[in-house]
């Protein structure tokens, strides 16, 4: 199949950029990082694979749409077609989804609906659960509400700490989003019409 356009809208240090950059047998070309923070550690992370950074500060906007429209602008100029959000910690808006919908999706560090939003491990490390995971779905207008597509369990054990929890839980993201995005894309090419976006699977 042809490698389709994409890009990876992140915050952070970028662990799941990378590991999507590295996984070889992906039907994609990443063509640009989309950050709203100057000091992310990913930004490096681009720069390291030839990625373009497009690095905005949504405090210099009226609001969402403002910067929204400039995103956008700049993946159509960049021809992007689908949008993996990783560690993107802003909601997205209705410019993105109008233009986006069904070809943006996002990797989250819980079994949701269980600890939607911020510090979802620590939520659930301080619930007490005895097992959690990670999760991959659609993005729509909520946070974290998106149709699921796939998601992958993650004992918690007695001895765990907030920080070992977490390692675990990086090492399944790291596996389980690039082979959800690779399974998508082979969908899409197979089918020739777009994706059901009502199937979801459970990875053992």
């Amino acid at each position: 199949m042809t490698n389709v356009r994409a890009a990876v809208f992140a915050s952070g240090s970028g662990s799941n950029f990378q590991a999507i950059m590295e996984e070889t047998n992906l039907p994609i070309d990443v063509v640009l990082l989309v950050c709203d923070r100057s000091d992310a550690g990913v930004i490096a992370k681009a720069e390291k694979f030839g990625v373009e950074p497009l690095i905005f500060n949504p405090k210099a906007y009226a609001g969402k749409e403002d910067y929204e429209r400039l995103i956008v602008e700049k993946l159509r100029g960049s021809q992007v077609e689908w949008l993996f959000l990783a560690g993107y910690m802003r909601i997205v808006g209705s410019v993105l989804l109008t233009n986006y919908a069904g070809r943006m999706i996002n990797i989250h560090p819980s079994l949701l609906p269980d600890f939607p939003g911020k510090d979802a491990i620590g939520q659930a490390y301080t619930a007490g659960v005895e097992t959690t995971g990670v999760t991959v779905h659609y993005v729509d207008a909520g946070i974290d509400t998106g149709p699921v597509i796939a998601q992958q369990e993650v004992p918690v054990h007695p001895d765990d700490t907030k920080e070992t929890l977490t390692k675990r839980i990086q090492q399944v993201e790291h596996n389980l989003y690039p082979t959800v995005i690779r399974q998508l894309l082979e969908q899409e090419d197979e089918r020739g019409a777009g994706i059901s976006r009502n199937s979801s699977v459970i990875v053992d």
